[in-house]
């Protein structure tokens, strides 16, 4: 268990990121705050905050998928109304329209992307920057490389893949 004092700092921290972003974290703080415990525990233990839901590999590589916040938290969002562990909620739930219920692992269920050639088909022939997408999120930023933080949901520069 992680000392209370960081669970606290690092709640409310994702309490005011996941605002600040249009999110919001499970409203019954304890169970939250056991999450935030979870996400504590697996930095400490693989130098990264996977999701305390799911098993990591210890490669981080191989967890970006999974690195909170996820990359099934959208799709999770908008299907069922909380990403899988329950750590953010829909409007829905948060005002109580809506019951959490069990989410499906959508982890193994996604298919690998379309190779980028096949994309690039419908781009123009020369960009003057490669498109970055989150993977998370979905921003979608033209530079060269992608930013260090995402501005949306504040995952950081190994979740953006090049998209175009």
């Amino acid at each position: 268990m992680a000392d209370q004092g960081k669970i606290e700092e690092l709640f409310n921290k994702l309490s005011s990121e996941a605002e600040a972003g249009g999110y919001h974290l499970n409203p019954d703080k304890d169970f939250t705050k056991e999450l935030v415990n979870g996400l504590l525990v697996n930095e400490e233990r693989y130098g990264y905050p996977a999701c305390p839901c799911r098993l990591a590999s210890g490669n981080k590589a191989a967890d970006l998928d999974i690195i909170c916040p996820c990359d099934y938290r959208d799709p999770d969002l908008t299907d069922y109304g909380a990403c899988y562990c329950a750590l953010y909620v829909s409007d829905e739930v948060l005002a109580g329209r809506k019951k959490l219920a069990s989410i499906p692992e959508r982890r193994l269920a996604i298919e690998p992307q379309a190779g980028l050639k096949e994309k690039s088909a419908i781009l123009p022939e020369k960009l003057a920057f490669p498109v970055w997408r989150c993977k998370v999120c979905g921003y979608l930023c033209a530079r060269e490389q992608p930013p260090e933080v995402c501005p949306i949901c504040k995952a950081k520069k190994e979740r953006f893949e090049k998209f175009f």
